[in-house]
């Protein structure tokens, strides 16, 4: 069934695309789902007004106009090669003050009035940054989205829709890690962030697994992970039985994606995320971001290795253990090194002096001693 709203009254348009008479039942107009269309009843019916069928997407469109309207919250379109993307032109800006600074200051409401306008339900959803939250009107200091609604529809009289699934992901800054504003949980970059976002927002939810999603759109690309068969790779027909394992294939051995980090500032691309940021520091002067452990504070260059710390020392994973004493190693060569003190074998030999040693540390250690 589709409601109709009257949006206000459009007598003043000439355009009439269904005239209602006396011969007419209303139940016999047949407008399709999603077509927005204006009627005009005529003398007969002894009333006259235009009225509008709204979609869902119109619906959200309005939403998210009243919202960027009326309140100091920002829209954002990704955290693209440089930072934060404007979702208003092409600038980009490392921190997300900046933009949210720039969104207001160079973004009047007319552009604002047409943000998300055309957009489908399939795709649809709006990273919003609600930093320092308020409204426009009364200046009024709000924490989060659905308070902001219904401030606006009891104070001030907005007409906002509330019959509707959520999709739109909040986002606020200030500190110098990433945390979800919903649960707390820390992240190291911003998309992982977004993903996670998810969990809150499970509009869509997965037949296999479960998983729930903000958007349809989102829900289709996780559907591939469940695909299991046979897929071959067109390039060197190696085949894989999921879909997921191909599409990483041939993102990592197969066309410029065997290149998938890229500078923002002069497009040079990269095999690996450090030499990317190695690449901004020593050409660009940029500081890398670093990932900082929410144990002891370290600072690490990538997430393999900040993921290696956490694991070894602050999880203690030891899952290569000693057949001959109680002893447990994180790494296998951990063990190996170990395992001299068992067997007593002596691989390394010194050139100079012909001295063996069991392992090629203590090695080392003996040239730098004795020879250097």
């Amino acid at each position: 069934m589709i409601k109709i709203f009257v949006v206000g009254d459009l007598r003043a348009s000439k355009k009439t695309i269904i005239k209602l008479t006396s011969r007419h039942s209303k139940n016999e107009i047949n407008v399709r789902k999603g077509k927005v269309i204006q009627i005009t009843l005529g003398r007969d019916l002894k009333m006259k007004k235009s009225v509008t069928i709204l979609t869902e997407a119109d619906k959200h469109q309005n939403n998210i106009r009243e919202i960027l309207l009326n309140s100091n919250a920002t829209p954002i379109r990704c955290r693209g090669g440089i930072g934060y993307a404007c979702c208003f032109c092409t600038e980009e800006f490392p921190d997300p003050a900046d933009l949210k600074k720039h969104t207001i200051d160079e973004h009047d409401d007319a552009d604002k009035s047409k943000f998300m306008k055309g957009k489908d339900m399939h795709s649809f959803f709006v990273k919003l940054d609600i930093t320092n939250l308020s409204c426009n009107h009364c200046d009024e200091k709000i924490d989060t989205i659905q308070t902001l609604v219904k401030h606006l529809q009891t104070v001030h009289d907005k007409k906002l829709f509330m019959d509707l699934k959520d999709h739109i992901l909040p986002f606020k800054f200030g500190s110098e890690t990433l945390s979800c504003c919903i649960c707390c949980n820390f992240f190291n970059t911003f998309k992982a962030l977004q993903e996670h976002m998810n969990v809150h927002y499970r509009n869509y939810l997965c037949d296999v697994c479960g998983a729930g999603f903000v958007n349809k759109n989102i829900l289709l690309r996780h559907n591939d992970a469940h695909k299991i068969g046979t897929f071959t790779c067109d390039e060197c027909c190696r085949t894989f039985d999921t879909a997921r394992k191909k599409h990483l294939h041939d993102r990592s051995h197969h066309s410029r994606m065997k290149l998938p980090h890229k500078c923002g500032y002069c497009l040079e691309r990269f095999k690996e995320v450090w030499k990317k940021y190695e690449h901004l520091s020593k050409v660009h002067g940029i500081k890398s971001p670093g990932i900082k452990c929410q144990v002891c504070d370290k600072t690490f260059e990538t997430k393999n290795a900040w993921r290696l710390h956490t694991t070894r020392v602050h999880l203690l994973q030891r899952p290569h253990k000693c057949n001959d004493c109680d002893m447990e190693f994180y790494a296998k060569r951990e063990l190996e090194s170990h395992m001299v003190k068992h067997t007593g074998a002596r691989e390394f030999k010194c050139d100079i002096c012909f001295k063996s040693y069991g392992r090629q540390k203590t090695l080392k250690q003996h040239i730098k001693r004795v020879h250097s």
